[in-house]
């Protein structure tokens, strides 16, 4: 599947862009608009985004779980050349060392991405600042070519603005058109 990004300035705009949406075959739940207008997204009966697309939990949290497997990895590194351990002690204890670091790393982690915006937000951070509506539209590869052809046809005046996979990379970045 294909995020595709689309910027509007009125609610009335998006909510016909989500029918047209709709119309073309993408079922309701793979369309999720962001704004600073929730009440208005309510009102129009739009998804609004959840969480993990507006907040960085995901990415910081993948980063945070990376962290701390090299991190447990030094650790036993540090325990076993150090012999902290008599050898009695079974070679499972490494183990859980290094999964109880991963562990407690990613959770600090998904913790600092509550208090930041979705990195790939951030192309659009000034625009959802000044009132704008993001469309994030997720289509399978079949549909990607019809969805942006009814865009062109139906809303000329709204653009494509970016587009990603929707498989979550934590570094990947979205691609401003």
């Amino acid at each position: 599947m294909k995020c595709l990004y689309y910027l509007t300035s009125s609610i009335d705009t998006t909510h016909s862009i989500s029918d047209d949406i709709q119309e073309a075959g993408v079922n309701n739940w793979f369309l999720h608009i962001i704004s600073k207008d929730n009440v208005g997204i309510k009102k129009h009966h739009l998804h609004s985004g959840n969480y993990i697309e507006q907040l960085d939990i995901m990415r910081d949290g993948i980063i945070g779980a990376v962290i701390g497997f090299i991190v447990g990895l030094i650790v036993i590194a540090v325990i076993s050349y150090n012999d902290y351990f008599p050898p009695e002690v079974p070679d499972i204890s490494y183990f859980f060392i290094v999964v109880l670091l991963t562990m407690f790393c990613s959770w600090e982690g998904g913790l600092a991405g509550i208090a930041n915006e979705n990195k790939k937000l951030s192309e659009f951070h000034d625009d959802l600042e000044a009132g704008k509506y993001l469309i994030l539209v997720y289509v399978r590869a079949n549909q990607e070519e019809a969805i942006i052809r009814m865009m062109e046809t139906k809303h000329p005046d709204i653009h494509l603005e970016g587009s990603d996979s929707s498989f979550f990379n934590p570094l990947s970045r979205v691609q401003r058109i």
